[in-house]
């Protein structure tokens, strides 16, 4: 082992503060911030239904459905170009002030949906969605930017988890109140002005009393601050090091990751994007009662992310399992187990109701094991990099998610056809099988050698080797 320097050795002695901390401030912050984030992506998945169908009171567009497959697919083609510039604007610029401006922005572009709809075709609703995609594509790579400053390891899985457990929180919301929405008075482009300034007031809050890293922050205990910053290595980053982009690219464990992120990425999206119309034509609920149904299974997986990310961190604690067993054992929960309730929701129909919402409940739901797998595995393996890697794996994944509504729009011809469907969830399970395979084959939760290729020779043997020997962060020094 190598020297260790003083800041890393005091990671054994720091007494972890026990009361509400800033740090829990600051992960409040992003859990609402992934929360409205969500607001925004996910706002047109619910309203497209309504969107479509004559009513006597509201607008309505006679889009087909591979129209609006490609309305629901332009999103990502913004969200994935802003990717990789986010992660360097992150690393550059700091999280906070990306993030708090580029969500301002796209909440004012939100706002204005209704009116693009109305006076443009739906060329132009493609367009201003390309738009709110690329303020969006800041979200995850600055948040785990943020997170890898603020999140001591001990308590990675739960802190990190209950922050990223807001994307399923703002899904489920949001579909729960969609169909009250829809029937008042604003009708369907109420949901846009809502989550459109909902967005606006998050904003302005971040910006004010969001915090880079403890260093950035006043309101912060030296002892809390001396906790963190020994925990996560972040008195040693060196804000403007150099990227080591041939290592990353070359890392098993980077493709890897890459791979589940893909899977979780795949299946998310295709069940978020498309279960309002299942549910609406194969299913035959009404708006108001899909809205509801729609909802549940995220807030039954918002739930479980509540519940299994402390069980993650208690086996990693007390050494039951390794970082890296622990990683691939909840990503493997968290999209196998999905995938047999897929091809079993292939095969109910009209008659089956109950049983189709079950299964559907508890593959979303269980999705949630994969936020204490692949999710925070960007921050095991590079601490320093953890923004750049989220842009990385986050690229990748959404290019396949610009995919899917296109691949359901060329497979689904016929909406109430559930043969169609089938086809729709075999293909998602075997994403799942193949990409979380992968994961499993390649997969590692221990600090890379390039994580500190920039600092000092005896400060990257100290964090790489303070990460194997600190009992409450184990890694793989056992199986």
């Amino acid at each position: 082992m190598g020297v260790l320097a003083p800041s890393d050795t005091s990671d054994h002695n720091v007494e972890r503060p026990n009361v509400f901390g800033v740090r829990h401030f600051q992960s409040i912050l992003l859990f609402f911030g992934m929360c409205f984030g969500y607001f925004l992506r996910v706002n047109i998945s619910a309203a497209i239904v309504p969107m479509t169908q004559p009513t006597a009171d509201q607008p309505f567009y006679e889009w087909d459905p591979a129209k609006k497959s490609l309305i629901l697919s332009s999103f990502f083609w913004g969200y994935v170009a802003c990717q990789m510039p986010a992660s360097l604007m992150a690393k550059r610029f700091g999280g906070k002030l990306v993030l708090g401006i580029s969500t301002c922005v796209g909440s004012i572009l939100t706002i204005l949906n209704p009116l693009i709809a109305d006076k443009g075709d739906w060329v132009f609703v493609c367009v201003i969605r390309v738009l709110i995609g690329f303020t969006q594509g800041t979200v995850y790579p600055c948040t785990h930017t943020l997170l890898a400053k603020w999140v001591p390891r001990q308590e990675r899985g739960f802190l990190s988890c209950i922050v990223y457990s807001g994307a399923e929180f703002g899904t489920a919301l949001l579909l729960a109140i969609s169909g009250s929405i829809f029937d008042s008075e604003m009708g369907w482009p109420g949901i846009f002005y809502i989550t459109g300034a909902i967005g606006i007031v998050w904003s302005l809050v971040f910006l004010i009393f969001g915090a880079d890293s403890p260093r950035n922050t006043k309101f912060i205990s030296e002892a809390e601050k001396k906790y963190i910053e020994c925990s996560t290595g972040s008195d040693n980053q060196q804000i403007n090091a150099a990227v080591p982009w041939k290592t990353i690219l070359t890392s098993a464990c980077v493709y890897g990751l890459t791979a589940a992120h893909a899977g979780y990425t795949w299946g998310f999206y295709t069940l978020l994007n498309e279960i309002p119309t299942y549910m609406a034509n194969v299913l035959h609920f009404n708006v108001k009662t899909n809205a509801l149904l729609s909802a549940l299974p995220y807030f039954v997986m918002w739930i479980l992310c509540i519940v299994v990310s402390p069980i993650a961190d208690t086996l990693i604690n007390r050494n039951i399992t390794s970082v890296t067993a622990s990683r691939k054992i909840f990503n493997t929960i968290g999209q196998w187990v999905p995938m047999v309730c897929l091809i079993g929701l292939g095969y109910m129909t009209e008659d089956q109701k109950t049983p189709a919402i079950i299964l559907l409940t508890i593959g979303v739901g269980l999705n949630a094991a994969s936020f204490c797998g692949y999710l925070v595995n960007h921050m095991d393996l590079s601490p320093n990099f953890a923004g750049l890697l989220m842009g990385i794996t986050n690229t990748v994944s959404n290019l396949l998610s610009i995919c899917t509504p296109l691949v359901v729009g060329a497979i689904v011809v016929d909406e109430e056809d559930p043969n169609e469907w089938r086809i729709v969830f075999f293909i998602t399970a075997g994403v799942y099988l193949i990409c979380n395979g992968l994961f499993l084959i390649f997969g590692k939760a221990t600090v890379q050698p390039w994580n500190n290729v920039n600092n000092s020779v005896s400060t990257s043997t100290s964090l790489s080797n303070d990460t194997e020997s600190v009992p409450t962060a184990n890694t793989d020094s056992h199986p």
